[in-house]
């Protein structure tokens, strides 16, 4: 059974950078695409960024873009966020999310079209 567990969040102040980390198990596992979403405390679960497997292609969300990277580790079974200048207003608990097979539209940035989450891991932005 795939397994996915994120890492790295933590309590920092504004401005400040984080970078969070998702592993899957077992290792060998394969994803077409890789993604982060996150949920803020009240309101619904959005999408954050993506990748795409095969050839790295990247996909963010507005609030994401220029301040996020998303990146994936060596064998396609990792996948990390590096955030910067962060805000106030990024304060959720982060997933990140796989998706197994091809999606025919594109990256998809959608909560439904992910089969597998990790259990999130919150991020805190005090100003």
């Amino acid at each position: 059974q795939v397994q996915l567990v994120e890492s790295g969040g933590g309590l920092v102040q504004a401005g400040d950078s984080l970078k969070l980390s998702c592993a899957a198990s077992p290792h060998t596992t394969r994803f077409a695409y890789m993604a982060w979403f996150r949920h803020p405390l009240g309101k619904n679960r959005e999408f954050v960024a993506a990748i795409g497997s095969n050839y790295g292609n990247t996909y963010y969300g507005q609030f994401a873009e220029g301040r996020f990277t998303i990146s994936q580790g060596d064998g396609n079974s990792a996948v990390f966020l590096q955030m910067n200048n962060l805000k106030p207003e990024d304060t959720a608990v982060y997933y990140c999310a796989d998706r197994a097979t091809d999606h025919e539209y594109g990256i998809p940035v959608a909560v439904v079209s992910y089969d597998y989450w990790g259990q999130g891991t919150q991020v805190t932005v005090s100003s």
